[in-house]
């Protein structure tokens, strides 16, 4: 027998971006994957079931990171995806700007630094700034991550 050599470049922890939910089971307010994007859902309609087919729910629902309004129609008795969506505070350290995107760097739970892109036309980096000027960086950001993807979404003062 020959000496077969397997060579493993890596895994994953097998842990899912999204999870299975059955239609019917969604709720406003609560989170979606519409056309492969993570969406909260902000409208729902159940139309009745007709002669021989299921229930139809519609969903309106708005992208948490583009802000753009995405439809879908799904039978209530079908599976839709679920983003795991995480929603963190870091203290806020330093704000660093090139050409085409800023950088917020923050302070996790355990002390270490993480960096976070900012868009240059994104609404919040103005607020970053005020904010930074305001209160001489001492306040929090609010981090969303789902997918893949993670965007500063809001600021607030540090309570004391």
């Amino acid at each position: 027998m020959a000496d077969i050599d397997h060579d493993f470049e890596g895994g994953s922890a097998g842990a899912s971006e999204t999870y299975p939910m059955q239609c019917s089971a969604l709720r406003k307010n609560g989170f979606v994957m519409i056309k492969d994007r993570p969406c909260k859902i902000v409208e729902m309609s159940t139309s009745k079931t007709g002669k021989h087919g299921h229930a139809k729910v519609h969903m309106v629902a708005i992208d948490i990171f583009t802000g753009k309004k995405l439809e879908d129609i799904c039978p209530s008795t079908h599976n839709m995806n679920v983003p795991h969506v995480l929603r963190k505070d870091y203290q806020f350290c330093d704000l660093e700007e090139e050409d085409d995107a800023a950088f917020v760097s923050v302070m996790t739970d355990d002390g270490s630094m993480e960096n976070f892109k900012i868009d240059k036309s994104a609404e919040i980096l103005k607020e970053v700034k005020d904010k930074n000027a305001a209160s001489d960086g001492n306040f929090i950001v609010t981090v969303l991550k789902a997918c893949g993807e993670e965007q500063v979404i809001a600021t607030k003062e540090m309570t004391k």
